[in-house]
């Protein structure tokens, strides 16, 4: 009976000491797109973004003004067809109908490969800064000795009150400026 009492207050022992463990571990939370815009590796990153767009932009008008000017040329002939030069008319519009064809063909084409060409060195630019911000926040959290964090930019947490917030911290450990400011989202 001795045995089984003190087996008993062992089990309880070890329950409390578990919970109370449990009660102990620190949560916390952090905004890593704050952190990760205000990388000078993401402003870099989204500077060459930008000048990648528009230069695929600027080739998409290029093209589209061709179009245009096609459409605006097949136009104007259809417009001055009459009895007297309708076979003639006939045969360059059949050959204006397929340089449209062939010019709204290539502008679908080169709008698929612009895209992805730009997720391609999204992908390239932004991974290595998700990476860094990353094995930090690890390295923060490890030091301050959090059980979790949460990223409050991306999960949807409808409500949290307290718990420390890394975002500074994480800063620190990035060498950022506390109170930069991120940076503006790209405009896609």
């Amino acid at each position: 009976m001795r045995n089984l009492f003190k087996g008993a207050i062992a089990f309880v022992a070890v329950i409390f000491a578990t919970q109370l463990a449990q009660a102990q571990q620190k949560i916390g939370h952090v905004n890593l797109a704050e952190v990760i815009q205000a990388t000078p590796e993401f402003k870099t990153a989204e500077g060459q973004l930008k000048t990648l767009s528009d230069g695929k932009t600027k080739e998409l008008q290029d093209m589209y003004a061709m179009y245009q000017t096609k459409q605006k040329e097949a136009n104007d002939k259809a417009r001055n067809r009459s009895e007297a030069n309708k076979e003639t008319v006939d045969v360059e519009l059949q050959k204006l109908g397929t340089e449209l064809r062939d010019i709204e063909t290539r502008i679908n084409e080169n709008q698929r490969v612009a895209q992805e060409e730009l997720n391609k060195k999204e992908e390239e630019l932004i991974s290595p800064i998700h990476r860094k911000v990353s094995d930090a926040l690890t390295a923060v959290s490890k030091e301050k000795g959090f059980a979790y964090v949460f990223d409050i930019s991306s999960t949807n947490i409808p409500y949290f009150q307290g718990g420390d917030d890394l975002t500074p911290a994480l800063k620190t450990k990035l060498g950022i400026s506390a109170t930069a400011a991120p940076a503006t989202p790209a405009k896609k």
